[in-house]
């Protein structure tokens, strides 16, 4: 991408771009007022799935942080997105919360588990023993497995918590399959959320914490992109990687005066 063609949309990760737990990062807000008064279009991307965008907006408003619902994208929205091209008016075993399962019910599916046609893996802070071996012995009599992300942890204020990644690394054990994962590092993720916006890889930048999972998604999906350093990957990381984001920066307040510059990467 060498023409520098102006950025007339942005995608930003939502933990460690804007967000730490309940904390706002210093400058997030501002950013995303001045992107809102720009004008230009925009999405929050997240692989969390146990919440609704309306959960993740009342949260961000609680941290000081106001996104409209509909401009947040969760990777359980582009599952559900998935599947409804794929197998329309279809049936899932769900192993989820509201997130998810909302968003399965938006699309007409039916939650049951009787021979369903896709066994769907979320994250959840509550899995069930029960629901996972329900899950195996469904995927052994032939439903497809399907995954809303590949992360294998996730924070919390105790400490780390296993995530969708490593409960699927169960069940891939017990059934010898492997699901396909929806969410980041996935490009689906964002082609996804460039199709909700109706916008153009080519005039559109990602704004993420990770290299491994937002940075090249990104690139992989024909974005610029340009890495926070207020999350998961450090400046001294990055040459670990075979690949390059588009611009480095401290955090997301330094790309506050960059919102009106047409070609902002």
């Amino acid at each position: 991408m060498t023409d520098h063609r102006a950025v007339d949309t942005w995608l930003t990760d939502m933990d460690g771009v804007l967000v730490h737990e309940e904390d706002a990062i210093p400058g997030a807000s501002e950013f995303v007022e001045v992107l809102k008064a720009s004008g230009k279009r925009f999405l929050v991307l997240t692989n969390n799935s146990i919440f609704t965008p309306r959960d993740l907006a009342a949260r961000l408003r609680g941290s000081g942080i106001d996104v409209p619902e509909q401009a947040i994208w969760t990777s359980a929205l582009a599952t559900a997105q998935f599947l409804a091209e794929q197998r329309p008016e279809g049936s899932a075993y769900v192993v989820g919360e509201a997130g998810l399962v909302t968003a399965m019910h938006d699309i007409g599916y039916v939650m049951t588990d009787r021979d369903p046609d896709y066994v769907v893996l979320g994250e959840t802070r509550t899995y069930s023993f029960e629901a996972i071996t329900r899950a195996i012995r469904l995927i052994e009599k032939g439903a497809r497995f399907i995954a809303t992300n590949p992360d294998p942890s996730g924070p919390s204020p105790a400490g780390t918590l296993p995530a969708t990644g490593s409960v699927a690394a169960l069940i891939s054990t017990a059934t010898g399959r492997q699901p396909y994962y929806i969410g980041k590092p996935n490009p689906l993720m964002m082609r996804s959320a460039l199709n909700r916006l109706d916008a153009h890889s080519e005039t559109t930048l990602m704004v993420g914490d990770r290299m491994d999972t937002d940075i090249i998604s990104g690139l992989e999906a024909g974005l610029r992109t340009v890495l926070v350093l207020t999350g998961s990957t450090s400046r001294a990381q990055i040459e670990h990687f075979p690949y390059r984001p588009t611009r480095v920066v401290d955090s997301v307040a330094d790309l506050i005066e960059l919102v009106g510059d047409p070609t902002p990467a």
